[in-house]
């Protein structure tokens, strides 16, 4: 059995569900830093003019898990992205198929961004057919601080014999302490997709909703082929 493990991040790229379509188990890893500029709280869509953010505003204070990092609602971050959205997709072939999401998004008072996160990516999972479990991992109980230790832990827990790793975790992964936990590794290889989107010339890395907006049921074969 396979898991794999990822921070909760805000409208993930393809690649971020390619893995959790890749895994038996799927763990969102809530209880770790949070990182500043990074994905936990923004992602790109297409527009007219090139790519854009779409950032969800916190209230970080250094070092703050993920799970304790506050929304910012005093900023109207909810009206601004609607607006973003409506105005770059409103013309998309499969418009339809993300209105229930965004009003949700939209719409509901999101106190952490956890929260979000994990309704974000539990959601959009269901709706590309992703069928693979999805746990929190703080509400898993304890586990080591130490990364490596951590993963393995999480492996174990669920009875797992094999992690599967970002292809970047080939620079920091301590790979002889997996082997003698009895953890075997392998490491996402993805090869983004060329699809058709609106506004001319492909722009890879986008948010996965992108492909949804543009290719709808078809998403989840054109993400893993």
């Amino acid at each position: 059995m396979i898991i794999s493990v990822h921070q909760p991040q805000y409208l993930p790229w393809l690649g971020y569900f390619d893995k959790i379509n890749t895994a038996d188990i799927f763990v969102l890893l809530d209880n770790v830093q949070f990182k500043k500029n990074e994905w936990q709280n923004r992602n790109k869509i297409k527009t007219a003019n090139g790519w854009q953010w779409l950032t969800v505003p916190v209230m970080y204070k250094y070092p703050q898990s993920i799970k304790e990092v506050e929304i910012n609602n005093k900023d109207k971050w909810q009206h601004r992205q609607r607006q973003a959205i409506i105005s770059n997709y409103k013309k998309a072939p499969c418009w339809s198929l993300l209105e229930g999401f965004f009003e949700e998004v939209f719409s509901s008072e999101w106190q952490y961004i956890s929260q979000l996160n994990i309704h974000v990516v539990k959601r959009l999972a269901g709706l590309l057919g992703i069928t693979t479990p999805i746990h929190v991992a703080s509400e898993l109980g304890e586990f080591p601080e130490d990364p490596d230790d951590r993963l393995i832990a999480l492996t174990k827990h669920f009875n797992a014999g094999v992690y599967l790793a970002g292809g970047g975790g080939k620079g920091y992964m301590d790979m002889e302490r997996y082997a003698r936990s009895g953890v075997d590794v392998i490491f996402q290889e993805y090869s983004h997709p060329v699809y058709d989107q609106l506004f001319g010339a492909f722009e890879p890395f986008m948010s996965v909703v992108d492909l949804i907006y543009n290719h709808g049921e078809k998403s989840l074969e054109i993400l893993a082929s």
